[in-house]
């Protein structure tokens, strides 16, 4: 055993091995750093380019992109409350407060801190356990993974929001569009309205950047100001402190890697849940956690660990027993096959040296790539204290070529503005968004999973196995627990203008009553729509939504007599019952503009739309010269062709004027 560890060190030490690693965790922390882009995304990309390396040059490219972009997706969580991957959706709820508060640098360097630890950690869990966990995992049959499913919808919706009962109704509802094309059993397809585009469902990207990207854009257009609301001067914590945070919160931080490593191992769910399921345990053992959500950096350190220390544990099913973890943990594998390595039982025995090189290039990876953002962490929280104006152009390039990449296609962005609209609403209302992601994400899971337990079980006995007892009583613990956590407040004046100010889905109460109730109407008549063909399709076509949607339906009707009476609560109190007019107007405005964008790329395509649209918005939106505007648009349209044309090489749009 020991001589296999001592030779995998050596042949990823070795020139050119070692190169390939750092290379690789560059570009890793680049696809990381961008949103849209993704560890899956990049791994597509760099595969081709090891057909003709050695396997451990080849290896230590892949893994050194790989294990570092749930580092560097910290920086567009924290910076501008946009997940960089989905694997940091859990980062937002106190990262972006944080750097709100011009603690930025402190919650890099919190996070950065633990990034290291946990991808340290969790590539020794994954030397240690490989023996040890195949009980484990092969005692997960598709019943435990529907509970496991349940738990981390339970906890996001109870412990993400200002409200439970909103909490719930987000993750249904994303439960409900996870269901859009075709099902997963019977081939029928679902609430796909015509429209051919829609028959493979919708595209994970363009929700996520719609739901979250947009209503940050928004909000820092119609502020014109920076991201961080406190002055420059006022800021003394930087990067020490955060790392300060992250010794002192060890214990947190030894917990989060255990969860990280070991629900990182379950097959296609792991990356899904364990940063929801890092934080909710966070919340739930912590005895002042009055401030979770509003910039607390246990929020950041929690999920930060538990998502670097997952990868260690995804590479155990894959290595072990040829399942893949995930889609990127699928790459790899056909990475591993080209290479003429064989994943399960040869990888423990003759191939053991190989394995231990995986363990030592996710080791050196982490705390190389985590390094690096640390040096580089006092420069990158600069951005918040740049001019909204000069930020919004260059974020939604990055916006709305990340949706591009899912599909190639204007449908993409087509779903990237619907889900901006209803981001937006969301934001506003008071309704969580991250409930609705994770729902929508792991929904095909769900549905396959109870489907399978359905065929195997007589009724509901499944529920009485042990494990499926376990994962129950957590899950009515979180809901317990979260309506228990939550103090209600009554919407008032002041208080609505400063959360729509800050823009934060985390603080208590509504944000706005009258968008609230917009917003939860919208979500009731979806709910309503959603319930209607089900009772005409199979029932191993319409079982899961109408389970879905009946218990939707009764929240949205609960949610909503609530929202009326806070409005009405709010109107005798004499309150503004509108706070976000003002805001939502400058919505409008924006996305005439981004219209424009959209009309302008079917006639002359994004190498020309997009840097139109940058020079245009600085000028006329930013009041900067137009010489300002003119180069940002030349350095728009350089950026473009080197990055999505050369390296990415992505499919443009065929538009009319030069198709």
């Amino acid at each position: 055993m020991f001589d296999a560890v001592l030779n995998g060190l050596v042949a990823v030490a070795a020139w050119p091995a070692i190169g390939y690693l750092f290379l690789g965790v560059l570009l890793g922390l680049w696809f990381g750093a961008v949103p849209g882009l993704s560890g899956l995304v990049g791994l597509a990309i760099l595969v081709p380019f090891t057909f003709a390396m050695e396997p451990a040059p080849a290896l230590a490219f892949l893994l050194g992109a790989f294990a570092v972009t749930t580092t560097s997706d910290t920086i567009a969580s924290v910076l501008l409350g946009i997940p960089g991957t989905a694997a940091s959706q859990a980062t937002i709820l106190d990262g972006y407060p944080m750097a709100m508060r011009g603690e930025a640098s402190r919650a890099f360097g919190a996070a950065f801190t633990v990034s290291a630890i946990g991808g340290l950690l969790g590539a020794a869990v994954l030397g240690v356990s490989i023996p040890l966990v195949q009980p484990l995992i092969l005692s997960f049959t598709q019943a435990e993974v529907f509970m496991l499913c349940l738990l981390g919808l339970a906890m996001v919706g109870s412990l993400s929001g200002n409200s439970v009962l909103l909490g719930l109704v987000a993750a249904l509802i994303g439960l409900g569009l996870s269901y859009v094309g075709y099902s997963e059993n019977g081939a029928l397809p679902r609430y796909w309205l015509g429209a051919t585009y829609l028959l493979e469902g919708l595209p994970l990207i363009p929700v996520v950047l719609g739901l979250f990207a947009l209503p940050e854009l928004i909000g820092l257009a119609a502020r014109g100001s920076t991201v961080s609301n406190v002055p420059r001067e006022r800021i003394s914590s930087g990067i020490a402190t955060g790392i300060g945070d992250a010794l002192r919160n060890w214990w947190l931080v030894l917990r989060s890697t255990a969860i990280g490593a070991y629900v990182g191992m379950l097959p296609g769910l792991g990356g899904s849940i364990v940063d929801w399921v890092a934080y909710g345990h966070a919340v739930q053992s912590s005895k002042n956690n009055e401030n979770f959500g509003k910039g607390d950096v246990r929020g950041v350190i929690a999920p930060e660990t538990a998502n670097n220390a997952m990868k260690g544990g995804a590479l155990i099913p894959t290595i072990a027993f040829g399942i893949p973890g995930s889609a990127a943990m699928a790459i790899l594998m056909g990475a591993l096959l080209i290479q003429g390595m064989t994943p399960g039982p040869e990888m423990l025995t003759t191939r053991l040296d190989v394995t231990f090189s995986l363990v030592w290039m996710l080791a050196i990876a982490n705390v190389a790539g985590a390094l690096i953002l640390m040096l580089l962490a006092r420069h990158i929280a600069r951005v918040t204290f740049i001019r909204g104006h000069l930020l919004v152009p260059v974020i939604v390039l990055f916006v709305f070529m990340g949706a591009w990449l899912a599909n190639s296609s204007i449908g993409d962005w087509a779903v990237l503005l619907l889900f901006g609209i209803l981001g937006y609403l969301m934001k506003q209302g008071g309704v969580p968004r991250p409930p609705l992601v994770l729902g929508f994400v792991i929904g095909p899971i769900m549905e396959n999973a109870l489907f399978i337990t359905n065929s195997v079980h007589d009724g509901l006995d499944w529920l009485a196995r042990p494990i499926c007892l376990v994962i129950g009583a957590l899950i009515v613990g979180s809901i317990v627990f979260g309506a228990r956590r939550r103090r209600p407040t009554r919407v008032q004046a002041t208080e609505g203008a400063r959360r729509a100010h800050t823009g934060s889905d985390t603080q208590r109460g509504q944000t706005d009553p009258t968008t609230a109730l917009l917003a939860t109407g919208l979500l009731l008549a979806a709910s309503v729509y959603g319930l209607a063909p089900t009772f005409s399709w199979p029932a191993d076509v319409g079982q899961i939504p109408m389970l879905t949607f009946i218990p939707a339906i009764v929240f949205c009707l609960a949610a909503l007599w609530h929202s009326v009476r806070e409005l009405r609560q709010a109107r005798a109190a004499g309150s503004d019952i509108f706070p976000g007019r003002t805001e939502m107007g400058e919505a409008g405005r924006l996305y005439l503009w981004w219209f424009g964008v959209l009309a302008a790329t079917i006639l002359a395509g994004q190498l020309i739309a997009l840097p139109v649209f940058a020079a245009l918005y600085l000028t006329f939106r930013g009041g900067y010269p137009w010489w300002a505007g003119l180069l940002y648009a030349a350095g728009s349209v350089s950026f473009l062709y080197l990055v999505f044309d050369r390296i990415v090489a992505v499919l443009w749009y065929p538009s009319l004027l030069f198709h």
